[in-house]
């Protein structure tokens, strides 16, 4: 018996709109001579249920058997496919060029040559107009393969115009294709282990990035050759800690978009990565301003989510309350922040099938940080322990490394002392296992170990201590590093100066 909410068939009805639920009914009504068949029953039972229960759908349909229930659900499952080509045909122009190379290929098959050719030449231009090059390649052989096969009367100077429309075709095709790996394999690597931590990783990272744009110059690209060339080179910033010049490939990936206004409605999820990564450098460098305009034109963008694809709604969603949240870490007020976690939440729950555990990750943190800097730490805790028990292996090491040590300053806070000893070793160990044991981690666990057994009248002297030390080592950016995870010295003003963390990153912000 199968009772899963991941079941394929279960998640795609799931996930349709009442406008594509009312569209498959209209089209399986004209298509099909009994609209009681067995596949539409199967629809309307699984519409209505809150999980996926074979049990439950063999009882509300007696005339399925057990043995028939696969292909029925195939057979649906195929034609809410086809349904959905149709309804979303005029949205999307990839689906649009494939469906006239459909019919060139029909009129080919019974003989009508000019007419697949006319077709096919009207569609190529429409391909190329929008950097699909790899169908451009598609169209082209076949187009080849006509020519080569037919008297077209139209061979004289035929063969090198196709010869040569082709081979700009692959040179365009490799180019993208070669980037857009570029830009993968550091976007991984970001992924598993988050910025470098010492030069001879950063040299490492340099050595291999080099080595693979050595030959490439902006000028000569495409425009999808310069949106990946941009995305590598920011993910290449990021990862080796230089801000500045981040910002800039982010500003430059945007800008393509500003200035060639249908490639955002042709690759829109591309967009809105350009749009995410601009938006977490604004907020890396403090420059608060640009960064509100950017979630202002994010927030427009997002307000036509209804005529969006399911997909990227839900990306934009995460982009956004991302942005939203690292807002109110840049400006100080986390208590006013503390309203975004309830739609947060419940955007999580609705789309909890579709979004990566790595978002889910990003999130917890981000909110576990929100209660943290507005002194509820009990509530940090909780989210803290969600991170710490995901199984998600060497995913954002990272975050699951800071994660444990705002976990063991939380309770720290909350004056668990015995708690604190013992999560030392562990988190200590943790720390150890995953290499991110940098100066300041290391001083801050020696500090911590300290206070446990000093006399509360040292406390305060002990912490103006860490932070003068923390001061001497921050003037390395691989030790910096930390404090994209942690605001660590505001932590310790607020300590010194007898203050909530909230008031302390206020003020600073206040003072420019």
């Amino acid at each position: 018996m199968s009772n899963n909410i991941n079941e394929p068939i279960f998640m795609l009805i799931m996930s349709l709109s009442a406008a594509e639920k009312r569209h498959f009914k209209l089209y399986i009504s004209r298509n099909q001579a009994n609209e009681s068949a067995k596949f539409v029953k199967l629809f309307d039972v699984i519409d209505g249920s809150a999980s996926y229960n074979e049990e439950h759908i063999l009882k509300k349909i007696p005339d399925i058997s057990r043995q028939q229930l696969p292909n029925i659900k195939g057979h649906l499952y195929g034609e809410i496919l086809v349904a959905l080509r149709l309804l979303h045909t005029s949205k999307n122009v990839e689906i649009q060029i494939r469906e006239q190379m459909d019919f060139a290929k029909i009129l080919y098959n019974r003989g009508l040559t000019q007419q697949a050719l006319k077709i096919l030449a009207k569609v190529k231009l429409v391909a190329k107009a929008h950097s699909h090059f790899i169908i451009t390649l598609e169209i082209l052989q076949f187009e080849k393969d006509i020519e080569s096969r037919h008297i077209t009367r139209s061979l004289k100077g035929r063969a090198e115009e196709l010869i040569g429309e082709t081979n700009f075709a692959i040179n365009q095709i490799n180019e993208v294709t070669n980037l857009s790996n570029i830009a993968l394999k550091l976007y991984g690597l970001f992924l598993e282990n988050g910025p470098v931590k010492d030069e001879v990783q950063s040299r490492e990272i340099e050595r291999q990035f080099k080595d693979n744009l050595f030959s490439i110059k902006e000028d000569q690209i495409s425009f999808y050759g310069k949106a990946y060339l941009h995305q590598s080179y920011c993910w290449y910033y990021m990862i080796t800690l230089d801000t500045t010049r981040y910002y800039r490939h982010a500003e430059k990936w945007v800008d393509l978009f500003t200035k060639h206004p249908e490639a955002k409605k042709e690759n829109p999820f591309l967009y809105l990565k350009a749009v995410h990564n601009l938006l977490n450098a604004l907020f890396i460098l403090g420059r608060h301003q640009k960064m509100n305009l950017e979630i202002e034109n994010l927030e427009q963008f997002y307000a036509q989510s209804s005529t969006f694809n399911e997909n990227l709604e839900k990306q934009t969603f995460v982009y956004l309350y991302t942005a939203k949240l690292n807002k109110h870490f840049l400006e100080g007020t986390f208590t006013e922040g503390l309203e975004l976690i309830k739609p947060i939440e419940t955007k999580l729950g609705q789309y909890h099938q579709y979004i990566d555990i790595h978002r889910v990750l990003v999130f917890y943190y981000k909110i576990a940080s929100l209660y943290f800097g507005s002194g509820d730490n009990e509530q940090a805790i909780e989210y803290l322990n969600k991170i710490i028990n995901l199984k998600v292996g060497h995913l954002r090491s990272d975050i699951q490394c800071f994660a444990r040590l705002l976990h063991l300053i939380a309770h720290y806070e909350l004056d668990n002392l015995q708690l604190v000893e013992h999560l030392i070793k562990s988190v200590y160990r943790f720390l150890s296992k995953m290499e991110s044991l940098d100066a300041v981690l290391t001083q801050i666990f020696e500090f911590l170990k300290k206070s446990l057994s000093s006399n509360p009248h040292d406390v305060k002297k002990s912490f103006v201590e860490l932070r003068n030390k923390l001061e001497i080592i921050s003037t390395s950016k691989y030790n910096r590093r930390s404090y994209q995870y942690l605001d660590i010295v505001s932590w310790l003003d607020s300590k010194i100066e007898n203050m909530a963390v909230e008031e302390v990153i206020r003020r600073k912000f206040m003072k420019g």
